[in-house]
């Protein structure tokens, strides 16, 4: 089994208390509002390269987030390793899985989320 296996868009997202402070502090720090709405309870920001996610009430905790099929600009990518593709990998190699939604479908949007030996969070979310 080839060690590369492309992800795609890569983020930190951020379980937040109050998703206004959020998008303020981090302003301070040169990002932008890049995606999302704030009445829907989520931004990803930018900050050239780099993506934070932060999320008000839809998660416990934080997680390290890649979405298969855009680039880290979140610009589709016409060649891109599916998530099932992703799963099935994963399981060969004995990883357990702790979420899988729409994987039984031959495609489309779709994810998987697994934890790390220290168990911090990894969520693989295919948005197309």
């Amino acid at each position: 089994m080839s060690s590369s296996l492309p992800l795609g868009c890569f983020s930190v997202s951020l379980a937040v208390k109050d998703l206004a402070a959020s998008i303020a502090f981090y302003a301070h720090l040169g990002f932008e509002v890049f995606h999302g709405d704030p009445s829907m309870g989520f931004v990803i920001l930018s900050n050239g390269a780099t993506k934070i996610g932060l999320f008000q009430g839809m998660f416990e905790g934080n997680l390290l987030t890649f979405n298969p099929g855009w680039d880290q600009e979140a610009q589709e990518l016409d060649d891109f390793v599916d998530v099932r593709v992703i799963k099935e990998r994963l399981v060969a190699a004995g990883v357990e899985l702790d979420q899988d939604e729409k994987t039984d479908t031959p495609d489309g949007p779709a994810h998987i989320a697994l934890r790390d030996p220290d168990g911090n969070v990894i969520l693989i979310d295919q948005h197309r």
